[in-house]
């Protein structure tokens, strides 16, 4: 019974998409008001939930006479500018219905990128979940570019879960789950309800399939459990479009697609690394600082450096190569990258007499260090 699964879970993000509360003319404020009625049975029920919500542009391009998904990032913003006051209006009047507050927080990755930023962010979750008022996070569309989106609200919810520490995801689409191949063109095709282990194969099933609606289809959705899995929370991929399912999943019925955790779970701190932070560059490696750092448990020092390659300042992600080009780990690094060009290749002693000062032996602590492999490695939570 999926209600033994769940037992532990007190706090749960919901990420709903765009397919969900809206269709192509707009948001549907009848599935809207269904929706906020299924996650108050939740907080009466005494848990916490955070609302990941997509809807912005399908809220505002309307106004813009754009049918379908917008093309530019510009028509994008302009949507969202004008739909996000719209959506969050009709959440709160919802809620306000059951006599619940609601919060609109709106970020971009580089809030979650930074290491200051991204525990003020969890600060405040956390205090509006204290003070029992519902989160509703989206992407901030109006500001965004290239550089800094997440790319989509599946995304988001999987940095959102291990941001507010929760105990499951639950993914709202407009399909029942993950299917052992492509439902619409298969009358056979078969629900998967339970996936022990994001494999390759799991990842080729899901396809790229989005709509017109959002950004994301089942692929994201999958990359997102993965994401979640890997900090040690479950992912359940259920029927948004279906009132009363969402309470009805808590009850132990087994809707949807149920990803569990994975075994062992990756340390908060190198989840953040692995996900979250947007690397600026590339270290090439030798042979022996390589071996080092993935046989050893290593860090990396200056004298393993072979190359480099972007632009990046000190406290920025870089990836790391091998000679070959092909990555193995990406880091935190110690250093900036008019520091690296002068001390790469020179031992560790020698980084004091070359700059005048020195932050450490390491240019990538072991600490601040994640092996791309990672999901295979035992880590602690820190």
């Amino acid at each position: 019974m999926r209600n033994n699964l769940f037992s532990h879970v007190k706090r749960i993000v919901v990420k709903i998409g765009s397919g969900v509360i809206s269709d192509r003319d707009g948001l549907d404020t009848t599935a809207m008001i269904q929706l906020t009625r299924d996650v108050e049975t939740l907080l009466e029920r005494g848990y916490e939930v955070a609302l990941v919500s997509s809807g912005a542009v399908a809220a505002g391009k309307g106004d813009l006479g754009i049918v379908g998904r917008p093309r530019t990032i510009p028509l994008k913003q302009a949507a969202a500018a004008i739909g996000q006051s719209r959506l969050i209006s009709i959440y709160e009047d919802a809620f306000r219905a059951h006599g619940r507050k609601v919060a609109q927080v709106l970020l971009t990755r580089d809030d979650l990128a930074n290491r200051r930023r991204y525990l003020n962010a969890r600060n405040t979750l956390m205090t509006l979940l204290d003070y029992k008022i519902i989160p509703i996070i989206n992407e901030n569309d109006t500001v965004v570019v290239d550089e800094i989106r997440f790319g989509d609200n599946d995304n988001l919810s999987a940095m959102v879960t291990n941001l507010l520490e929760a105990n499951l995801l639950v993914i709202l689409s407009d399909v029942d789950g993950l299917y052992d191949r492509d439902p619409r063109g298969n009358p056979e095709a078969q629900l998967i309800h339970e996936v022990a282990r994001i494999s390759t194969e799991i990842e080729a099933v899901a396809g790229t399939s989005g709509s017109d609606l959002g950004t994301g289809g089942m692929a994201t959705k999958i990359k997102a459990a993965k994401k979640a899995s890997l900090y040690g929370v479950g992912t359940v991929i259920i029927n948004g479009r279906t009132p009363g399912l969402l309470p009805r999943l808590f009850d132990g019925e087994e809707l949807g697609t149920y990803f569990l955790p994975a075994r062992n779970r990756m340390a908060a701190k190198k989840h953040w690394i692995a996900f979250t932070k947007k690397p600026r560059g590339k270290l090439f490696v030798d042979d022996g600082a390589m071996t080092a750092i993935t046989e050893k448990g290593k860090s990396l020092l200056p004298s393993g450096i072979r190359g480099v390659d972007g632009g990046f300042d000190r406290g920025d992600a870089v990836r790391l190569c091998g000679l070959d080009g092909e990555e193995f780990a990406k880091g935190v690094i110690s250093y900036s990258l008019s520091e690296l060009l002068r001390i790469m290749g020179k031992k560790s002693s020698e980084i004091e007499g070359i700059l005048g000062y020195k932050y450490g032996d390491e240019i990538v602590h072991r600490d601040n260090l994640v092996l791309k492999n990672q999901d295979r490695e035992t880590e602690t939570e820190d």
